[in-house]
């Protein structure tokens, strides 16, 4: 078949003529149209072709998309809770409060499903990174068939941004070796640019952070707070890009670690809480339902659900607990408060720039209820909840005056939790409650939200967020993204909600699962098991043997009377209604098992290091994360490190993993070699040579070696640690208990210094760690103990 030249020119001319409103949006990235042949040689003579840029819509707007974290429905003031939030509220009277708004009720589920406008069991978050497992649905992989927003409108002419907290990159995925494509910059994350943290929690006097992919160096400031610094990013960002593009719209998601513990907060902001909570847990669920009731916030027949039967009642507790407890709540209220602040700082950065007018702000106030992971008492240490390892309220008394600061890694007691779900019973990780799935949303948009101060009832979910945000921009929903198809969003539009109060409620049914606690909920009725508390180490009951429970919402918003076994048949249609939702998005198996998940080989999911007993590093390796590192908790382990030292004595960590809420270091002070092993905070172990290093001269080369042998009793169990310069026993002693679980959620593993919080409390800051020497091999090994019982040689 011949192709004549003329026949050439005629499509070249005709797909050339296409204008940018004409591209195919639903195809991404968009197809630019051919190239046009030009059979004129001389460039002056030419005819130019129509250029086509790709460009958002013409008037669509910015996206600001907050979301905090831990916050349940009942603490902001803007839904009737006792914690002012003035940009909150203010957003809100210059827009809409939604009281009806849904999570996943945990981190990672939700950051997922807010951000590609389908379930959490869709895009594989069943449960968060860290506790991913092999199964469908759960896999913390998130497929390249639920493309996020944020890609969408980047492949549309828009910039795209992220700041603050991620927690969805597969932990095994978070290292130098990546790969990179589920991190915030890649097309799994749709962002130009992020500056935050990538797991779940950090320290926010000094946490870990990258710049896109590259680590961020801290600061030597003893003022540094995260969220001072992430908000100032997050402004010089928008004012950069509107300086280069101005008629470029952008999308941020900012996501603050607060108010997630650990509670890090400056003491100023503390003082001004002082006191306003003296009437404790129980009254002040009372008064906040009173206010809600006022407000409209909730029916008019809104009760006050009970609390769990596990949280004491506020005037039983003693005078020492009730003095712990108001420092922690007033420590929370205070993040919260410096949180929001800051949030005000950048939506007055857009106002500035003449931006706010026409940016569209959605404001979560929370991606679940509030966490009760505090337990009954709370915690001075946070890693103590993982670890197992219960905390008392003499102890935690002792750090009254440094809680909220650098010293402290601090969570609060549970009845805290419950009372800022009000009016609910329960708290984040049970999303068969409202307390644990419900949190406040405002949305405001000057110039596409004619309504004012005004509130919405329809029944909304995190996955209606993505469509929302399409629809505003003017955008279809893309069905190829990057060449892959793509799941169908399953979340639907608030749009319509904007301008209508009463607006169709258009989402009739959802379900709600995170680790055996489960519940379907269906025009307007609520069915639900209380599979696990989240203070329970275990469930309560075997998944097959659990009863239902039904709650007609529309008589009972705060899910007080089971009305089961006078609606049977209801019951069997809710169920039926459940499992159905749960085939079509992944749901099963249900998999209730939780510490457990924190051993990669036990649930089968990636694990870089699996089968590995040994690990070979030298100077300047850092920034591995406790899942990329040889997993040396309750093994024997053995550190042999070649090292040169100059003339000065020997000072600075040559290898340490975790910080100073746990870990270890193999170190040098005042020329001395010494192992430390730090036990949660709370005890520190330190193995120490009585002599000092000898100098050396360049090129010279010595051999540490610390071994040391678990005891084999058990997880977390002690052991004998040796120190040997070269073939010498130089120290040896007893390290009484180590962690079973975890060290920390972002404190890594370095070689020549120690990242974050130094795990050896000699050293004050991380700048003080580095290691005046040089360590050009570092062998890490590790074996299984020896059962204490069992005979060597057996």
């Amino acid at each position: 078949m011949k192709i004549s030249i003329s026949s050439l020119l005629a499509a070249a001319a005709l797909t050339s003529s296409l204008t940018a409103a004409e591209l195919d949006r639903t195809v991404l990235p968009i197809q630019l149209p051919p190239r046009p042949v030009i059979t004129e040689m001389d460039a002056r003579k030419a005819n130019l072709p129509q250029r086509v840029d790709v460009k958002a819509p013409a008037g669509a707007p910015n996206v600001l998309l907050i979301l905090l974290d831990d916050l349940g429905f009942g603490a902001s003031s803007v839904f009737g809770g006792p914690i002012p939030t003035p940009t909150l509220d203010q957003l809100a009277e210059n827009g809409l409060r939604y009281t009806h708004f849904h999570t996943t009720a945990l981190c990672s589920p939700t950051r997922a499903a807010l951000k590609s406008g389908r379930n959490h069991h869709t895009c594989n978050m069943g449960f968060i990174t860290e506790m991913a497992t092999g199964f469908p649905g759960a896999t913390g992989m998130i497929p390249n068939s639920v493309a996020p927003v944020a890609e969408m409108l980047r492949l549309n002419g828009f910039s795209t941004a992220a700041f603050g907290k991620w927690h969805e990159t597969a932990a095994w995925e978070v290292s130098v070796s990546g790969p990179h494509t589920r991190w915030p910059t890649g097309p799994n994350g749709g962002f130009d640019k992020f500056y935050g943290f990538l797991g779940g929690e950090t320290n926010q006097w000094a946490p870990y952070l990258y710049d896109g992919v590259t680590p961020v160096e801290l600061p030597d400031d003893p003022n540094y707070h995260f969220m001072a610094d992430m908000t100032e990013q997050a402004s010089q960002w928008i004012k950069f890009q509107k300086a280069i593009t101005p008629e470029k719209p952008f999308f941020i998601y900012f996501a603050p670690g607060a108010v997630h513990a650990p509670h890090h907060v400056p003491n100023d902001w503390i003082k001004k809480w002082h006191g306003k909570f003296d009437q404790g847990w129980d009254q002040m669920r009372e008064e906040t339902l009173k206010r809600q009731l006022e407000m409209g916030i909730v029916p008019a027949n809104t009760q006050l659900a009970p609390k769990p039967k596990a949280i004491q009642d506020w005037d039983k507790l003693n005078a020492d607990e009730k003095k712990l407890f108001t420092r922690q709540v007033e420590t929370f209220a205070a993040y919260l408060d410096y949180a929001d602040h800051h949030i005000g700082q950048l939506v007055k950065t857009i106002e500035e720039i003449g931006q706010l007018e026409n940016t569209l702000i959605i404001y979560v106030a929370g991606d679940n209820g509030t966490s009760a992971e505090g337990g009954m008492n709370g915690m001075f240490n946070e890693y103590t909840y993982f670890n197992q390892v219960p905390e008392k309220v003499s102890d935690m008394l002792q750090h009254l005056d440094q809680w909220g600061g650098p010293e402290t890694y601090p969570h609060m007691a549970a009845g805290w939790a419950v009372a800022l779900d009000t009016p609910f019973s329960w708290t984040k990780q049970v999303p068969s409650d409202f307390g644990g799935n419900r949190s406040g949303m405002v949305a405001s948009w000057p110039k596409g939200i004619q309504a004012k101060n005004e509130i919405r009832h329809q029944f909304s979910h995190v996955i209606d967020v993505a469509p929302t945000i399409l629809e505003a921009t003017q955008l279809p929903e893309p069905k190829i993204v990057n060449g892959t198809p793509q799941i169908p969003m399953e979340g639907v539009s608030l749009m319509p909600t904007f301008n209508d109060a009463n607006a169709e409620e258009l989402r009739k049914t959802q379900y709600f699962e995170i680790a055996g606690n489960r519940a379907i909920y269906h025009d307007g009725w609520f069915a639900r098991i209380i599979h696990r508390a989240p203070w329970e180490a275990q469930p309560r009951a075997q998944l097959e043997e659990e009863k239902w429970q039904l709650y007609n919402l529309k008589e009972d918003y705060s899910c007080i009377n089971d009305i089961a076994e006078s609606q049977p048949q209801k019951v069997e249609e809710m169920k039926a209604l459940f499992a159905e939702e749960a085939l079509k998005y992944h749901v099963y198996p249900l998999d209730d098992r939780v510490f457990e998940r924190l051993n990669a080989t036990a649930v089968n999911r990636p694990d870089i290091l699996a089968g590995r007993t040994s690990m070979t590093l030298s100077d300047g390796m850092s920034g591995i994360m406790e899942s990329n590192f040889l997993n040396v908790k309750n093994m024997s382990k053995v550190l042999t490190a070649d090292i040169e030292l100059g003339d000065q004595p020997a000072e600075g960590v040559i290898i340490a993993q975790g910080g100073r809420f746990g870990g270890w270091a193999l170190h040098c002070h005042d020329g001395k070699p010494a192992y430390t092993y730090n036990f949660l905070g709370l005890e520190q172990t330190t193995i120490m040579a009585e002599q000092a290093l000898p100098a050396g001269s360049e090129g010279d080369q010595l051999q540490l070696r610390f071994e040391f042998t678990n005891n084999g009793t058990g997880p977390g169990a002690g052991g004998t640690g040796k120190l040997f310069v070269g073939d010498k026993l130089v120290a040896e002693g007893e390290i009484p208990r180590t962690q079973a679980a975890i060290f920390s959620a972002d404190e890594t593993a370095d070689v020549g210094f120690d990242l974050g919080t130094p795990v050896v409390a000699e050293f004050k800051n991380e700048h003080e760690t580095k290691f005046n020497g040089q360590i050009p091999k570092l062998l890490v090994e590790i074996s299984k103990p020896m059962p204490a019982n069992k005979p060597a040689g057996e």
